[in-house]
């Protein structure tokens, strides 16, 4: 056995771990963040993140239904 084909093999074994070492602190972290974050207000940010995403897509429509409906509570009033 050549001594740099044993060196080039301990290389790659040590990237490899390194791999998993740096994958494992990455999903503990990602795990500790997800723990933390389910406080006081979760449901409601949630919440606001679900209607978030349905009406952002939607803004043109959300807002004529608005002006509409508030045109029509505004003629009933008059």
């Amino acid at each position: 056995m050549q001594p740099a084909d044993f060196s080039a093999r301990v290389a790659r074994r040590t990237s490899a771990a390194d791999f998993v070492d740096s994958d494992a602190a990455s999903l503990a972290s990602h795990m500790h963040r997800c723990a933390s974050s389910h406080g006081r207000f979760f449901a409601f940010k949630t919440g606001l993140q679900s209607a978030h995403a349905t009406l952002s897509s939607r803004v043109v429509t959300v807002g004529a239904g608005v002006f509409v409906g508030v045109a029509l509570i505004a003629i009933a009033l008059v």
